[in-house]
């Protein structure tokens, strides 16, 4: 409003109109702030699925990522499948996103099959060793030590599920015929179950030999050692958090959020160890480990906390 103008107008006129003015500016910042509540209120309308193998150092993650898109305002759960169901649900979008992707060794035949419909959200953390591990009173250091041994370590490798790609590279292994490991065979269950099995030999001294990884809290439970494995075909791997091709426009606020994710392997250790220790959910570790986090969480959350 120019000088001469308000030079013509009453006092009493303008102060009305200074009061109108500032009643305007009132209302955008209500309006800004309801449209800011609406759209985090939209959210709630949205069903973010995680794809969940039964393993530990998937659980623990994905119970954090859960808690951290339900504070956002989503829906969140869970399909509890194997491996390669994960990848075709994520490829039919019917899953969102799986946080424990071993790239680009250890599950490189599903990458391959399924590169061009998925996409690498981000990078949980990196060089991640895995193998077969022996209890460190075995004699054995590399897995050449194995051949003509079968006996010994009761004729198998015991491991996990079929589907998991550490059970792929295991075959790989056997049959290597550098290695000579004919008269071995590959024992599959579940991780629970290898565990188990894993505690019972250790706890009576007896040899063993079974799939081992990092992050995993049987290196809390139990003094273990890699076997040595010259021929490569173990490799460390970076873990990915995956979704499909799209995720950034379907979820955008979910991708924003997880492309920011990432954690330390000591941390799902701890998280692996106390959950077999003292029989606490994974639930409630991700709280605590949320709440010893809270700025990284506020940081990922951004204007969706």
């Amino acid at each position: 409003m120019n000088k001469i103008l308000l030079k013509l107008l009453s006092p009493t006129l303008l102060v009305f109109l200074l009061v109108l003015s500032g009643c305007g500016n009132i209302n955008n910042e209500a309006d800004k702030e309801t449209t800011e509540k609406q759209d985090k209120t939209d959210l709630s309308e949205e069903t973010i699925v995680f794809g969940e193998p039964s393993w530990t150092s998937a659980m623990a993650p994905t119970a954090i990522a859960k808690k951290i898109l339900k504070e956002a305002g989503y829906q969140v759960k869970s399909k509890v499948v194997d491996q390669p169901i994960i990848f075709t649900g994520m490829k039919d979008k019917e899953i969102d996103f799986f946080m424990d992707a071993w790239l680009p060794y250890t599950e490189k035949d599903l990458w391959e099959e399924y590169r061009d419909d998925l996409t690498k959200v981000s990078t949980s953390y990196e060089e991640a060793p895995l193998g077969w591990v022996v209890p460190t009173y075995v004699e054995e250091d590399s897995i050449e030590d194995l051949k003509g041994r079968a006996d010994k370590f009761g004729g198998s490798v015991v491991t996990m599920d079929p589907g998991a790609g550490i059970v792929k590279v295991s075959r790989e292994v056997l049959e290597d015929e550098d290695y000579g490991l004919d008269d071995w065979e590959l024992n599959t269950s579940s991780e629970t179950a290898m565990i188990a099995e894993a505690k019972r030999r250790i706890d009576n001294k007896e040899p063993i030999v079974f799939t081992g990884w990092k992050p995993h809290s049987m290196f809390n439970r139990f003094d273990l050692k890699f076997l040595d494995e010259p021929k490569d075909h173990f490799k460390f791997d970076n873990i990915y958090v995956l979704s499909y091709k799209g995720i950034e426009k379907e979820h955008p606020a979910a991708y924003d959020i997880l492309s920011k994710w990432e954690i330390d392997i000591t941390d799902l250790e701890d998280m692996m160890a106390e959950h077999e220790e003292s029989d606490t959910p994974f639930d409630e570790l991700a709280d605590n480990w949320i709440e010893n986090h809270r700025d990284k969480v506020d940081d990922m959350l951004g204007e969706y906390k």
